[in-house]
């Protein structure tokens, strides 16, 4: 299937395009994701998934924030309620959820992209980024991104 570019959408509230992120989002700190606005979901979607990913954490792959699967296509806000509500995988710290930015201190500023994927399947159970990623590629009828900036 093609990727479409031009109707889904994802906004937060809470952070604007390449702006910073409030302390309250740290994970040090209060640890509580962003709210997320999702619009212009593609026909033909079957269910939605999110995930916040550091490349700029200084790993191989950067660093998973959050990985959250079984998002019906009409959800249009992700609230902070967001991991008792839906699947979530394991983020980069080895626990299941959202576990907010915490960059190394003095490594300056890093990114955190936040995207919503619409996908032509199901996806089952809850598999890391790296595997949703390889697994669940040719579902993605759809992908954007909001992202915000952190620095410890």
């Amino acid at each position: 299937m093609p990727l479409n570019i031009k109707d889904l959408t994802i906004s937060s509230p809470d952070i604007g395009p390449d702006e910073g992120l409030n302390d309250r989002h740290a994970k040090k700190h209060d640890n509580s994701p962003p709210r997320l606005r999702i619009s212009g979901v593609p026909e033909g979607t079957i269910e939605l998934a999110i995930i916040c990913h550091d490349p700029d954490a200084p790993l191989p792959h950067g660093f998973t924030h959050w990985a959250l699967f079984g998002i019906p296509a009409d959800v249009t806000e992700i609230g902070p309620d967001a991991d008792s509500l839906y699947r979530t995988g394991r983020n980069g710290f080895g626990e299941p959820g959202y576990g907010g930015p915490q960059p190394p201190a003095g490594h300056g500023p890093h990114r955190y992209y936040f995207w919503v994927y619409a996908l032509d399947r199901e996806v089952e159970g809850t598999p890391t980024r790296e595997d949703f990623l390889d697994r669940y590629g040719d579902a993605v009828i759809e992908q954007n991104r909001v992202v915000g900036v952190y620095e410890s």
